[in-house]
């Protein structure tokens, strides 16, 4: 089992920086990511960021690229997601997420995560 906990949402205006973490704990050796989704209201879970354990490779929705950086800090077992530029349109419930996936894999596939998080809330006003 891996316990994954999400802390530093918060409501801030367009144009504002936020940084969620998630520390993972338990069995995380059995992960080889840990990846960030995200669920607006009356929208899908979609994926947000993702970036491998081993060689901290990264990869981004195109929505975020450019304004979000998923970083790990081992030693913690914490993964981090810089959000700069934020726009309304990021509102919503931010999930962490670990699970195994091969390079090449479809990071972005929520299959591919076995465990999640409860979320930490995200809202933008314009």
């Amino acid at each position: 089992q891996v316990q994954l906990v999400e802390s530093g949402g918060a409501s801030v205006q367009a144009g504002g920086s936020l940084t969620l973490s998630c520390a993972a704990s338990g069995h995380t050796y059995i992960s080889n990511v840990l990846g960030w989704f995200r669920q607006a209201p009356g929208k899908e879970r979609e994926g947000v960021a993702t970036i491998y354990l081993g060689d901290d490779t990264s990869y981004y929705a195109d929505s975020v690229k450019g304004r979000f950086t998923i970083s790990l800090d081992s030693a913690k077992n914490t993964v981090y997601l810089q959000m700069n530029s934020l726009q309304p349109e990021d509102t919503a419930m931010y999930y962490c997420a670990a699970g195994l996936i091969p390079y090449g894999g479809t990071w972005s596939t929520q299959d591919h995560y076995n465990y999640w998080g409860q979320g930490t809330q995200v809202t933008v006003s314009s």
